[in-house]
Order: C-alpha cells, then sequence, then structure tokens
C-alpha cells in the first residue's frame, strides 16, 4: 500500500511543480474537449463509412457504464477532497468519487478503433496523454485511478473490438436507414 501511496504523491508533486494559473485554465478546457472530440471522431468515422463506428460508440457507453458503477461500489473521495492533500493543485474539484477515472476508462480504449487512420490516432493519443494527465494536475484522480481506467478501457474496448462484425451487423439491422450509407 505504500508503494501506491508514493506513486500518488510522486505524481501530485511533478503536477505542482508546473501548476500555474495558466495552465489550470488550459488543463480543464483539455480535460472537458472531449465532448468536441467524440463527436468529431464518431462523424469522421461516419463520413468514412467505417463500420467500426458501431463497436466504438457502443465502447464508449459501455465504459461509462462500467466505470461508473464502479465509482458507485467504490466510493473513493476525489484527492481534492482529503483533507491530508490540501497541498495539491485542485482549481476545481468535484464532489462525485475517483476511482477509476471515467475520462480514462473511456478514451483510452476508444484508440484501438482508429488504428486504420494512421494521423488521427497520433494526434488522439496525444491528445488523450494530455487529458489523463490532466485528471492528475487538477488533482481530480490519483495516478492510480487514471490506469486503472486506463486498464479497464483496454480489457473491454478489445473485447468490443474483436466483435466488431457481429456489433456492426446487429447496428445495421436495428438502424436498417443506415444500411445503404454503409454499403462500399
Amino acid at each position: 500500500m505504500y508503494a501506491i501511496t508514493a506513486i500518488n504523491d510522486y505524481a501530485f508533486r511533478v503536477a505542482d511543480s508546473i501548476a500555474s494559473t495558466a495552465m489550470n485554465h488550459i488543463m480543464q478546457i483539455i480535460g472537458s474537449s472531449f465532448i468536441v472530440v467524440l463527436p468529431l471522431l464518431v462523424l469522421y468515422m461516419f463520413a468514412r463509412r467505417d463500420t467500426k463506428v458501431f463497436a466504438l460508440v457502443l465502447a464508449g457507453v459501455v465504459l461509462y457504464i462500467v466505470s461508473d458503477t464502479i465509482k458507485l461500489i467504490v466510493r473513493e473521495p476525489r484527492p481534492c477532497s482529503v483533507h491530508e492533500l490540501l497541498w495539491i493543485n485542485a482549481p476545481a474539484c468535484e464532489s462525485s468519487f475517483s476511482f477509476p477515472s471515467n475520462h480514462a476508462s473511456v478514451l483510452t480504449g476508444l484508440a484501438f478503433f482508429i488504428n486504420d487512420y494512421k494521423y488521427i490516432r497520433i494526434v488522439y493519443i496525444a491528445w488523450l496523454l494530455l487529458v489523463l494527465f490532466g485528471r492528475i494536475y487538477l488533482g481530480l484522480h490519483y495516478f492510480t485511478d487514471v490506469i486503472a481506467g486506463a486498464a479497464i478501457s483496454i480489457i473491454i474496448s478489445y473485447i468490443i473490438l474483436i466483435r466488431k462484425e457481429l456489433v456492426s451487423k446487429v447496428s445495421l439491422k436495428l438502424l436498417p436507414f443506415l444500411k445503404t450509407w454503409f454499403k462500399k
């Protein structure tokens, strides 16, 4: 347990070493940018008639539900709410729970679905790393929350990805008006 505490403490110290008012605002914007990035990614894949878009959307929904369910079971307070951690940079503390990070849980595994788009994948991963670092930087998550969320995301996304044909087939049956769009 001491090693985990030491890792989390070290991550907060690194984040604090670069903390500034401007950086706080930048990290808050980056953390919220998924609201724009994910719809753009879905629209791009849809425009490219990539049937993996159905698996990506399913993965995002499943990952959010799993992550939020774990949060409600574990009920770990956010670091910014812990009295012993009042020294960390925490410009915008939230009242919800910490473990695992929803950002890490939802966003990490989605990178698997864009493997066919080299440049988009590179930009996505760079953006993802900034988002994940921002969760620690803003005092909203422990490093271990982010790692656990990423691990959950990778496992579930991989399972959905290997079943992407089935997901596409079921999606097109449920949404028959899209069949002509996705015919190549």
